[in-house]
């Protein structure tokens, strides 16, 4: 980051003043004029927390896939998919059985194996060979949506959140201020919230993992150079095997995330797999708190375009990604 502040000494004046008006939008009391302008001001907190949610969504779809394709270097188009699979395993199970924390954790597992039979069966046969993995990815991706849609069929599907995260809480941010002076302050749904808080506590414990222990040297290691370290003795193969799992099913929670508070319906699959690329390109190939910052630039345009530019919501989160690409074509936090 440093670098880029010296290169691009403008563009990080820039983006330092973006940073201070928003902020200053979100936390002061907005004048009369302001809102005659741009509308309420509680239109746009539930916007820009709408677009931070989103985030910790597509930063928990993003995040597996910047392990399987940042790092291992594997071409995984079917990762929406996955996305897809784990969001109706999650409302399976959550139906069925009434519990919400155990569709997560089924989810999670069941994508994680599924995960291991595409290493075991597919990529590992194609070590290298990026353009025949992306086109049996592709594939693999038709074959998986087709399946989906003859067993759930084309209706739309919400997981229901469970009793003690219904309701709104109140935040210390003040949406306007009463005639008689009291102030009314933002209350946003809990449950979007605290899922934002588990991708939070996620997001900190894989960089924690892949920086600061044994398990995150040997991955690094591997992708680095697989042949010197398979000659040290370790199983490269199956770390590999075992990062590849745990990227898929975070893509499983994230179906169960985005089925609680969106829904599932086939195409969710192709269109997460599409903001997982452009976050991963946005933030850099092989980078947790890249896919972190590109999750929570995409959110908030995304959701943001939505409420004050409907009709050219989807080209922001695209000049977006355009645009890092002519400043910074490596991504903005992108690993080293």
């Amino acid at each position: 980051m440093s670098r880029f502040v010296e290169r691009h000494p403008a563009w990080a004046l820039i983006s330092i003043i973006a940073i201070a008006v928003g902020l200053w939008l979100v936390f002061a009391i907005w004048p009369p004029g302001l809102e005659e302008a741009i509308g309420r001001k509680r239109v746009f907190l539930n916007a820009v927390f709408n677009g931070i949610t989103l985030g910790g969504l597509y930063f928990l779809v993003a995040s597996g896939f910047t392990l399987i394709f940042g790092l291992m270097r594997n071409v995984n188009l079917a990762h929406g998919s996955l996305y897809l699979f784990g969001g109706y395993v999650g409302y399976a199970i959550s139906t069925a059985t009434g519990s919400w924390v155990l569709g997560f954790i089924v989810a999670f597992i069941l994508t994680a194996m599924v995960g291991v039979l595409l290493q075991l069966i597919v990529f590992r046969r194609m070590e290298g060979q990026d353009l025949r993995q992306t086109m049996v990815t592709i594939g693999l991706s038709i074959v998986f949506a087709d399946l989906m849609l003859w067993a759930c069929g084309g209706d739309f599907y919400q997981i229901q959140t469970p009793n003690w995260l219904i309701g709104p809480m109140e935040l210390p941010l003040v949406t306007a201020i009463k005639s008689s002076g009291e102030p009314v302050y933002l209350r946003y749904p809990m449950v979007r919230l605290v899922i934002f808080a588990a991708s939070v506590v996620i997001g900190v414990a894989m960089w924690l993992v892949l920086n600061r222990t044994r398990v995150g040297m040997i991955v690094r290691a591997g992708v680095d150079d697989r042949d010197i370290l398979a000659a040290t003795g370790v199983r490269i193969q199956l770390v590999f095997v075992a990062v590849f799992a745990f990227g898929a099913g975070l893509a499983g929670i994230a179906g169960v995330v985005g089925g609680t508070f969106q829904s599932l319906s086939p195409g969710e699959d192709i269109r997460f797999l599409l903001a997982s690329l452009v976050v991963v390109i946005v933030g850099g190939m092989g980078s947790i708190p890249g896919a972190a910052l590109g999750a929570l630039i995409i959110g908030l345009a995304e959701q943001l375009g939505s409420v004050y530019i409907p009709t050219y919501a989807i080209v922001v989160t695209f000049l977006i990604m355009v645009l890092v690409l002519a400043i910074r074509p490596q991504g903005l936090l992108a690993r080293r």
